[in-house]
């Protein structure tokens, strides 16, 4: 029989749902020390909250835990990396708390309008100020909502409830899609700020979130927009949010979220009189808490008792045996997902992955979600791997379909992609030579041969003498060394027609290499793709 430790407080009917599976409990939560190494040692499955933080030194000696499962979004406090190492699957509950974070957006977003804590204050001191708290309606105003997972459908949903115009900006959701929750996408972050009354951000914190809303992004906004964010500290910037807010280029501000919780006491944004602030009230309601704890308990009676599962942040339950022998083809997959992800614009709408020859024999549903979870964990910056990868691109909207043809085509296997976007479709195709190595033989129209690894400087250009001279010359006054380099030219194609070059190089070319590059007349396009180095697997193979 299974046994399940729960170290935090967890809500009755998460207790009761996992006692009525038949599995044993041991609830006893604010262990510590050895006492907590020794519980979760004995169990197979492990609920936490935010109280026990599960160590890598903790994890050293597992006993036989095979899942953790937080209740909760975060796993800050989970050291996943190494619950990896030694096979434990980490899950979280990402939806338990969604209506409540969107309600406790919306509420924000009226009291800011409307200057109800203030208003509240002030006839609390005996002063009756009417004409000092007008406020501005919602009808009729236009919201944007930067993430368009969970909770920013929710909290777009209920805007259009409200009669608001709703704009949405996610490079993972389809604008289709978007189009039937009553939201019009942008395909980037500039074209939606100058347009929007409210803003409100729901996306994880992130490096490539990290400040998201700062000082330039800011100014592009109206005089007179009002800012909210529920979802992290940190990604709109705090300095920049306070320093509008003084001058007066935004009318408001609603924070439940900070970059450091608690805020000190002389934070600006708790000194000035058109902020909102809450203590990070999200996912505080009763229902939100009962709700994760659930959904926690699902979670681990699935994986326990049937093998499923969901919601996994770092590696997938398959068969070790089965995950060696498809790794090249996984790896390779995954390169051409995260390849992929780079060269599209615009939002996607679709994925079309061919598989041809030895490939096509294989289980290549796992080497699809490899390809998803590389296309979309890019740009997302939340955990993705083969377990949710294709999950998240379909509350995204985004199809992705696959095929094999067990005949050879010019290859022996093939891994050929198509990914469309609401600008064009984006083709790159993969093969194996020999038993290890992994090249890159189509972009676009364009045949070639190229190294799938490290950093890829890729351009389109005419195909004339002298230019591969010409910017290893730039590429050695900035101390760039081209490790390897590949021209393809589309079938048929004569000398001097357009083609495509690929270098792959040892370092990060600085900006004023690609700005003398890109200046070259004949040099159409140029981008920089980064991929893992020669032989590094994904993180979540584990």
């Amino acid at each position: 029989m299974p046994r399940i430790f729960i170290s935090d407080k967890l809500e009755t009917g998460g207790i009761e749902l996992l006692k009525a599976s038949g599995l044993d409990i041991d609830n006893r939560p604010g262990l510590k020390d050895a006492a907590l190494a020794e519980a979760m040692q004995a169990a197979d499955g492990m609920i936490v909250r935010s109280g026990t933080k599960v160590t890598a030194q903790l994890l050293d000696n597992p006993g036989k835990l095979r899942a953790i499962v937080r209740a909760g979004v975060g796993v800050d406090n989970i050291e996943v990396a190494a619950a990896t190492r030694k096979g434990i699957v980490v899950m979280n509950t990402p939806g338990g708390n969604t209506i409540s974070t969107a309600e406790q957006t919306i509420t924000l977003m009226m009291a800011l309008a409307r200057h109800t804590p203030a208003a509240d204050a002030s006839l609390r001191q005996n002063k009756w100020e009417r004409a000092k708290f007008v406020g501005t309606q919602l009808a009729g105003k236009t919201l944007g909502v930067v993430g368009l997972g969970r909770v920013g459908r929710e909290v777009a949903r209920r805007a259009v409830a409200l009669d608001m115009k709703v704009i949405g900006f996610d490079p993972f959701f389809s604008p289709d899609f978007a189009g039937k929750l009553g939201i019009e996408t942008v395909s980037d972050l500039p074209g939606m700020l100058p347009r929007v009354d409210f803003l409100t951000v729901h996306t994880p914190l992130s490096p490539e979130t990290t400040n998201l809303i700062g000082a330039p992004q800011i100014a592009a906004m109206k005089k007179g927009t009002r800012l909210i964010n529920c979802a992290r500290g940190g990604i709109i910037n705090e300095d920049a949010l306070a320093a509008a807010l003084k001058s007066g280029h935004l009318a408001g501000a609603a924070v439940d979220v900070f970059v450091d919780e608690p805020p000190a006491a002389d934070h600006p944004l708790l000194k000035l009189p058109n902020v909102v602030v809450t203590p990070h009230l999200g996912a505080s309601t009763t229902e939100a808490q009962e709700s994760v704890a659930l959904e926690a308990a699902q979670l681990l009676i699935d994986y326990l008792t049937k093998g499923i599962v969901q919601y996994a942040v770092n590696m997938a339950a398959v068969d070790r045996a089965e995950l060696d022998e498809l790794k090249l083809y996984v790896d390779m997959a995954h390169r051409l997902g995260l390849l992929q992800a780079q060269m599209a614009h615009g939002s996607i709408k679709s994925a079309h992955i061919t598989y041809r020859g030895e490939v096509a024999r294989r289980s290549t549903k796992l080497i699809t979600a490899a390809f998803a979870a590389g296309l979309l964990e890019y740009r997302l910056a939340q955990n993705v791997n083969i377990v949710n990868a294709e999950l998240i691109a379909r509350e995204r909207g985004i199809e992705i379909i696959a095929q094999s043809v067990a005949r050879k085509g010019d290859f022996s296997t093939l891994i050929h992609t198509d990914v469309t976007t609401d600008k064009k479709t984006y083709t790159a195709s993969g093969t194996l030579f020999g038993n290890q190595f992994l090249r890159l033989v189509q972009l676009g129209p364009y045949h070639l041969d190229a190294y799938m690894d490290g950093i890829m400087l890729l351009f389109t250009h005419r195909d004339v003498p002298g230019l591969i001279g010409f910017i290893g010359t730039i590429f050695g006054k900035h101390n760039v060394n081209i490790a390897q380099m590949t021209v393809g030219r589309q079938q048929g194609q004569q000398p001097g027609g357009e083609a495509i070059a690929v270098l792959n190089l040892d370092s990060q070319p600085p900006e004023a290499a690609l700005n003398e590059v890109r200046a070259h007349e004949k040099i159409a396009s140029l981008s920089v793709v980064k991929l893992p180095p020669a032989g590094e697997m994904p993180p979540w193979f584990g």
